[in-house]
């Protein structure tokens, strides 16, 4: 691994979901009230992203055009409803379950790593989420972002070359002075093979406790345990 401030980087590209918010807790806490029945909102939870990539294959594969996660979600949804014994939810309560996503909570230290690491990159969400999403993240978490990019952009799902390109692309960079954040090995082994740099943020708890990537299983450029971190290794 290189020490980052020899990394002639220019800008930042963060996956969101794990990475810089806590899905499995917010949508744990918030939905069960939301539905108002006695549910086990973990597994509720951990039911509804476990079908977040599935969702996302067709499109990937060219079975299907491109839709919005906001689509995908609302599908996916419908999908597990029956395990839960929840198929008969009116409308309104599943339009509102499904607007969870836009209201999740950024993990503790995300918020003041951003703005160290503003101070020196240009920051970009490069996510599966649409844009309509990553507007109402940003704004339920005060998150300042100088674009927002990913697969909206691209037209397609990570890890698909062409939502790491267009990102590169849009901030008028080569790929190799970008690097993507995430805390999710597969992503950051994607982006590499596209030619930006990579660094992985820990989030050991993202699929409840100890069940998170504690460090890369790929090669990356930095290895940090935190957004506060990441931005003193990178000089911010």
């Amino acid at each position: 691994m290189t020490e980052a401030p020899d990394l002639p980087v220019e800008a930042l590209f963060f996956d969101v979901f794990g990475t810089l918010v806590d899905w499995r807790g917010s949508i744990s806490r918030e939905a069960p009230g939301l539905i108002g029945r006695e549910i086990d909102g973990l597994a509720f939870a951990d039911a509804w992203r476990a079908e977040y990539q599935i969702g996302m294959e067709g499109v990937r594969d060219g079975s299907r055009g491109y839709v919005r996660l906001d689509v995908l979600h609302r599908e996916n949804l419908d999908r597990i409803l029956p395990r839960f014994g929840l198929q008969d939810l009116d409308e309104e309560v599943l339009a509102r379950l499904n607007l969870l996503w836009h209201r999740l909570d950024a993990w503790p230290d995300v918020q003041f790593g951003l703005s160290r690491l503003r101070r020196r990159f240009r920051l970009a969400p490069a996510s599966n989420g649409n844009i309509g999403l990553m507007v109402d993240l940003a704004r339920h978490n005060d998150f300042v972002w100088d674009a927002i990019l990913g697969a909206d952009v691209a037209r397609d799902y990570k890890p698909k070359p062409a939502v790491y390109l267009a990102a590169a692309e849009a901030m008028g960079l080569p790929p190799e002075r970008c690097m993507m954040v995430a805390a999710h090995s597969y992503d950051l082994k994607a982006a590499a093979a596209c030619g930006l740099r990579t660094a992985h943020v820990a989030r050991p708890d993202e699929y409840g406790p100890g069940t998170g990537e504690t460090a890369p299983t790929v090669q990356v450029d930095i290895a940090a345990e935190s957004l506060a971190d990441l931005a003193e290794k990178l000089g911010a």
